[in-house]
């Protein structure tokens, strides 16, 4: 079993998810007392969130480069950001380790192909729907992406920093949610990204009026595969 580097903390709600994650899946595929190898960095998203904040990504490639060397140093195979956002600064953490990095993106395009969808609705964060560094990943893989419209995305920001990430979830925020899917629907998208690793616990398939690809959920499949079985490839 290979070790997965994760680069979490950004924030810690989304990054237990990703640790439960993995280890439900290795100990599904191994059985006994299989869990998997990991090694963690956990930063502290207040450092983050400010860099975000004031634009400073040089700043915040800075502090996960550290990361990702830290995790290389301690053992990783390869290297993970627990965050779509923070995959602005994906190239800057390749950069600076000898491992590879797993991108989000790839792993949200392969459950794409799996549904044969290539028009997605995009729901995250302001910088992942409105910056280019997401989409262009995608469109890589042929996917084009819609996204709400500027009141929607102001609202989906919103919640995701003045709760999800804090670990507040409403109905109020679900509903509204919701709403925005129902538009992406309208606007063509053929299913829905949940583009921000928060965003899956708030809004399951059952709430949504179209399928759903859970970005944190389909990096951790890539992840584990890519641990369990050595030939697998990002």
């Amino acid at each position: 079993m290979k070790t997965i580097g994760l680069i979490g903390g950004l924030s810690w709600h989304s990054t237990v998810a990703y640790y439960r994650r993995l280890n439900e899946l290795a100990a599904g595929s191994r059985g006994g007392h299989a869990s998997a190898k990991i090694a963690l960095t956990s930063l502290d998203f207040a450092e983050i969130r400010a860099c975000q904040i004031a634009a400073d990504y040089d700043g915040s490639a800075r502090i996960l480069a550290e990361a990702a060397q830290g995790v290389e140093a301690g053992g990783a195979d390869f290297v993970a950001i627990c965050s779509n956002l923070m995959h602005k600064n994906f190239t800057a953490v390749e950069n600076e380790v000898a491992i590879p990095a797993v991108h989000i993106a790839d792993a949200v395009a392969h459950q794409a192909a799996q549904g044969g969808w290539t028009t997605l609705g995009l729901l995250g964060s302001r910088g992942v729907m409105e910056e280019p560094f997401y989409a262009d990943r995608l469109a890589q893989h042929g996917i084009t992406v819609v996204t709400p419209h500027r009141a929607g995305r102001t609202m989906v920001d919103r919640v995701v920093f003045d709760e999800l990430t804090q670990g507040v979830l409403t109905d109020g925020s679900r509903a509204a949610y919701v709403a925005q899917i129902e538009a992406l629907a309208a606007a063509g998208a053929q299913a829905v990204v949940l583009a921000c690793t928060e965003i899956e616990l708030l809004i399951s398939a059952d709430d949504s009026p179209l399928p759903l690809i859970d970005s944190m959920e389909a990096h951790v499949q890539l992840l584990s595969t890519m641990a369990l079985e050595p030939a697998a490839q990002p």
